[in-house]
């Protein structure tokens, strides 16, 4: 049975949303039941009214970028307006329960939104202070896709090259390819050293940019989003590395 520490969360001097990300890796014979809590997980996440913003998702072989699915990790991102409730629902859910008895390793890092623009499901999840994105130290990034059916096959042969240069890039210190749909719905969770090795890769690095390019030409996404974040706590480990 994963056993985790309980997360102690750091204050918050502006906006008190959190969004925690845990990604968890099954044990090759609980593979079932990963697919199984995709199911049934849905029930008291929809009746949790202190969630605001959930995702049940699973990951690209080792839960990296541009790989074909992984049955082995799956992956849980829940919205909270106070840290509370997230403390609570870690310490007490029956989904975080699940995760942990059928998995073995877990990264669970828990989130201060810095900016956010576009719509994940119709809706922007993720609530920031406008005054104060001014921030120093490690910095982590969420993007989000819906691909057009027409179009993934394009994706994903421009993506590899992409996320290849992301995990080459000067300041990069650790990735995950996440999704609710293995090959239409697309979400990219990386950390950086800071935000300037971020933007670095975002603008300076040929292959992303060419991609992004290619983007707005072809019209691959119905929907995208990115989104930037401050780390407030960590926990655990992604095939064995960890950000601490």
């Amino acid at each position: 049975m994963l056993s985790v520490k309980s997360l102690v969360l750091k204050p918050l001097t502006t906006s008190n949303m959190i969004v925690a990300l845990t990604i968890t890796k099954f044990r090759t014979r609980s593979i079932i039941f990963g697919f199984i809590g995709m199911a049934i997980l849905r029930i008291p996440l929809f009746l949790n009214k202190k969630c605001k913003f959930w995702k049940l998702m699973g990951s690209g072989k080792d839960a990296q970028v541009d790989l074909p699915p992984d049955f082995k990790h799956w992956a849980i991102l829940t919205t909270w307006n106070d840290k509370a409730s997230c403390d609570e629902f870690y310490s007490k859910s029956f989904t975080i329960k699940w995760f942990r008895f059928f998995g073995f390793e877990e990264l669970t890092i828990l989130l201060k939104p810095l900016s956010s623009h576009g719509l994940w499901s119709g809706k922007q999840p993720f609530i920031f202070d406008k005054s104060n994105q001014i921030h120093t130290g490690k910095i982590a990034v969420i993007t989000r896709a819906a691909i057009h059916l027409n179009k993934v096959k394009d994706f994903r042969n421009n993506i590899k090259r992409a996320a290849k240069s992301m995990r080459e890039a000067p300041g990069y210190l650790l990735s995950a390819g996440v999704g609710e749909n293995p090959y239409l719905d697309q979400a990219t969770f990386s950390i950086w050293e800071d935000a300037e090795s971020m933007k670095n890769y975002a603008y300076k690095s040929f292959d992303h940019s060419d991609v992004i390019k290619l983007t707005r030409e072809r019209k691959w996404y119905s929907e995208e989003l990115f989104a930037r974040f401050a780390i407030v706590e960590s926990q655990g480990s992604l095939n064995g590395q960890s950000i601490n």
